[in-house]
């Protein structure tokens, strides 16, 4: 094992993308803290998981990143590491409500919406900056912060305008986050479209979540759906010294979906 093992904070990876992201590190025998807000059952299962697969430790940490302190409380969980070597923001919300029905979302659920998606994310990277500073001197490379965004921000159908609205605010912190952190943290976004996970099941159903499901794949020119496990490769390509020379970036992965609109 590694004397330096990989450092990693992963917001909302109690299941789906985050969980795949975790999983990969583990292999590679990383430190992981597994973050949830409500799931805590599904992130024991990840962290146990984690641990199989020859993570050199997991930690399991209930948060709600739209709460400042919470999201303190998630960074203060690796402080004994001394260093973070990445933070992803992958913790997520939205209600689906079709985009031409405007009453159908309150101000206090748009709120809510841009709290965890884009408020949370620039309060993970606050609270673990001096962490991430600190795995820059140790490896002698720039730390890495991926923030996960969706194709929602750029164009296409989406759960609803607040979730577009959130995520395109991601995407709008990145270039200005990378200037400020630069060149002890790296600042990217990935902008995946549909994945694979049980997100669509929980929120619509399983006919409705198959229906999207089979029209993504017939529509795709790459006539695939992205599973979790296909954007996480993305993910820690990002987050590794391969791409040392990108920062700023917002990287669309969506199975050629861009070509046909």
């Amino acid at each position: 094992m590694s004397k330096n093992p990989l450092c990693a904070i992963i917001t909302g990876s109690a299941s789906g993308l985050g969980a795949a992201t975790a999983a990969l590190w583990a292999r590679g025998g990383a430190r992981i803290v597994v973050n949830y807000s409500q799931s805590q059952k599904e992130a024991d299962a990840t962290a146990e998981a984690c641990r199989k697969a020859g993570a050199a430790e997991v930690l399991v940490v209930q948060g709600d990143v739209s709460r400042d302190d919470d999201c303190r409380k998630v960074v203060a969980a690796a402080a004994s590491w001394g260093r973070l070597d990445v933070l992803v923001n992958n913790a997520a919300t939205t209600k689906h409500v079709p985009h031409h029905d405007l009453a159908g979302l309150s101000a206090e659920e748009f709120q809510r919406i841009y709290a965890v998606n884009t408020i949370g994310a620039f309060q993970m990277i606050r609270a673990a900056r001096s962490l991430l500073e600190a795995g820059a001197k140790v490896s002698k490379r720039s730390a890495a912060i991926v923030n996960v965004s969706s194709v929602a921000a750029i164009s296409g159908p989406s759960s609803s305008i607040a979730y577009s609205a959130s995520k395109g605010a991601l995407n709008a912190m990145t270039r200005p986050l990378a200037r400020a952190l630069a060149p002890s943290i790296r600042v990217n976004t990935i902008c995946p479209d549909y994945i694979d996970t049980p997100w669509f099941t929980k929120a619509r159903g399983e006919t409705a979540a198959r229906e999207v499901r089979d029209a993504v794949e017939a529509s795709s020119p790459l006539k695939l759906v992205s599973t979790a496990e296909d954007i996480a490769h993305l993910v820690c390509f990002l987050a590794s010294p391969e791409s040392s020379s990108m920062t700023g970036e917002c990287v669309r992965i969506d199975a050629g979906l861009h070509l046909i609109t």
